[in-house]
């Protein structure tokens, strides 16, 4: 394989392996060697290809933002009205690989991060940016007050993944998590469906 194959390949091992052992850790606390032991790299390549742990981290999180927009476009290729837009948003959220325990380990930790490295900020400010502003899209037919609706939801959803990471009960639960969402909209939107 050419070495440019191996490289990515190697780089979405490590990905991969950031992920899973921050979900098994439960933080952040996890060593570029862990990592690179369990992506089965030595830790002077992951250093190579990624920096520090920070960098390592981020582009796990970007592997996670990228599955969840992948996850986002087929759900909403299945929409075929407004309140279906914003239903498919709310199931991709929790849709997928999106709403797996790592997964949400991982988020938890990005949340952490964020408040003092400022690329992490700076991602999960694009994320959130971009959730809000989809709900709104699919809301705006609906309701009068369509960004607050969707500003509410979008932190439902952020709530329900720091709910189920501090949860001792077991692998998260996406179809109580999407219900949970899908009643607050209807109560929002009462009869505008």
């Amino acid at each position: 394989m050419p070495r440019t194959g191996m490289m990515a390949l190697r780089k979405d091992a490590l990905v991969n392996a950031t992920i899973g052992e921050i979900g098994r850790a439960g933080s952040l606390d996890v060593t570029v060697g862990q990592i690179a032991r369990a992506a089965g790299v030595s830790s002077a390549l992951a250093h190579h290809y990624f920096g520090s742990k920070d960098e390592l981290f981020l582009a796990a999180m970007r592997a996670i933002l990228s599955e969840f927009g992948a996850e986002a476009r087929r759900e909403l290729t299945r929409a075929t009205s407004p309140r279906g837009r914003v239903s498919a948003i709310v199931r991709a959220s929790f849709g997928g690989q999106n709403f797996r325990a790592e997964v949400v380990a991982a988020w938890l930790n990005f949340y952490v991060l964020a408040q003092t490295q400022p690329q992490a900020a700076r991602l999960l400010r694009i994320y959130q940016h971009r959730l809000v502003s989809n709900l709104t899209h699919g809301l705006h037919p609906l309701c009068a007050e369509a960004p607050g609706v969707a500003r509410t939801a979008a932190a439902l959803i952020d709530g329900l993944y720091i709910r189920h990471a501090l949860a001792e009960a077991g692998p998260p639960d996406a179809a109580a998590a999407i219900a949970t969402v899908e009643g607050y909209l209807d109560l929002a939107l009462g009869d505008a469906r």
